[in-house]
């Protein structure tokens, strides 16, 4: 995909929940800064999956407090 045309559809997307904790976290790991001059293709598999990993845990811990309430 150009880089015209990710730009162009991220412009219409919703952003979830999830959207905003994949950048906090990438925030946390010292991650943000290349996501940001290269996209979220420009992570490493071990990367994206770190990040993928913490946003399942958050999932978790919300299902649990919502369970509890």
């Amino acid at each position: 995909m150009s880089k015209k045309n990710r730009d162009k559809n991220r412009k219409f997307k919703i952003e979830t929940m999830e959207d905003q904790w994949k950048y906090e976290i990438a925030s946390e790991l010292g991650l943000l800064d290349k996501v940001l001059s290269n996209g979220w293709g420009g992570l490493t598999a071990k990367e994206t999956g770190r990040i993928g990993g913490l946003i399942t845990v958050r999932k978790k811990k919300m299902k649990k407090v919502k369970e509890q309430a």
